[in-house]
């Protein structure tokens, strides 16, 4: 016995359409039930997971396409956010978005990503023509935002009080003690440092926060052995050639802590080019904690950033502000603990 409706949708599947009622009836459920699932509305969660996968499922078999463009005029929203970023490659800025793609689609909301690489024209431009593409509001990642925007926004790693914008950041004080305190209980006590670029938002954060911890640990960090990434390639090249430039000043060190995971895969190539090797001669931290991380040879001890996480609090913050935008109150910041991995690229200081 056929189920109601299931020979009104396969005509309408042979011409080529098929509405939310026909698929309904195909299914032998009800259009609200069918729509909340299609739409995955917040009202989904309710609908029992073998239900959802079967509406997928004859959704992608019957060729069901919802009308996004009828869905946002009824309810004159358009159910989209726009995310702003450097640029997308193996390390933060992908696991970020990551966060934030998994919950926007949890809620139904669709995204569109511009990246500045930079650029400040870009950076300066982007929110208003993103509004412009009438995106409901904003997640900015490690891009500064320099005045107010017109539209709810959240910044991660954004570091400046901007009126209207909710920055989610990370404890850079407990980040910097996780890592000085691991060295300096491994009995190492000349760390050079390798400092961010001028343009990321983290680096003076963060290297204010490495200065205080390592003054409250009694740790000396001399200017020689401090050296500051240059150039916007998003590859481990940056921290190999500034590795390269800290081993020509001839200044003794036995562990390094680098800016990023990227910078640190950078300045083991450059210390086991020189004849050091890792972590016998030179015990390496990174700081993020990437994919890739655990997976090098040794694996790398790194500073894990929630960075998935800050992605889905920033997306959880973001369409709070939407869903409410008569309330006045918004917190200014949210502050996520990193947590330190410790693997094969440190150990005993000799």
């Amino acid at each position: 016995m056929p189920r109601p409706g299931k020979n009104q949708s396969s005509a309408a599947v042979s011409a080529g359409t098929i509405s939310l009622k026909e698929l309904a009836a195909h299914l032998g459920l009800s259009s609200a039930t069918v729509s909340l699932v299609i739409n995955r509305s917040p009202g989904a969660k309710s609908i029992p997971a073998s239900t959802q996968e079967r509406v997928r499922k004859a959704a992608r078999e019957l060729n069901y396409r919802p009308n996004l463009m009828a869905r946002s005029l009824r309810q004159k929203r358009s159910f989209t956010i726009g995310v702003i970023v450097p640029e997308v490659s193996e390390g933060y800025a992908a696991l970020v978005l990551s966060g934030i793609e998994d919950h926007l689609l949890q809620e139904g909301y669709f995204y569109l990503v511009v990246s500045h690489r930079h650029r400040r024209d870009l950076i300066e431009e982007y929110p208003s023509l993103l509004q412009q593409r009438v995106v409901e509001g904003i997640i900015a990642v490690d891009t500064p935002l320099a005045s107010s925007p017109s539209l709810p926004a959240v910044a991660i790693s954004g570091h400046k009080d901007v009126p209207g914008v909710t920055n989610i950041i990370l404890d850079h004080n407990l980040a910097a003690h996780l890592a000085l305190a691991h060295l300096q209980k491994l009995g190492h006590s000349k760390i050079a440092i390798i400092k961010g670029q001028d343009f990321s938002s983290d680096t003076e954060t963060r290297w204010r926060a490495i200065n205080s911890v390592a003054q409250q640990l009694g740790i000396v960090l001399p200017e020689s052995l401090c050296v500051q990434l240059e150039g916007d390639l998003p590859t481990p090249e940056v921290g190999y050639r500034v590795t390269q430039k800290l081993l020509a000043r001839g200044e003794a060190f036995s562990a390094l802590l680098a800016f990023n995971d990227i910078s640190a895969i950078g300045a083991i190539q450059a210390l086991r080019e020189s004849g050091k090797r890792v972590p016998e001669d030179v015990s390496v931290i990174g700081f993020d904690d990437i994919q890739s991380a655990a997976y090098q040879n040794p694996g790398l001890t790194t500073v894990r950033q929630p960075l998935r996480q800050m992605g889905v609090v920033a997306a959880e913050t973001l369409l709070a502000r939407i869903s409410n935008p008569a309330k006045h109150f918004h917190p200014k910041r949210v502050i996520l603990k990193p947590e330190l991995m410790v693997r094969g690229t440190t150990g005993l200081a000799h």
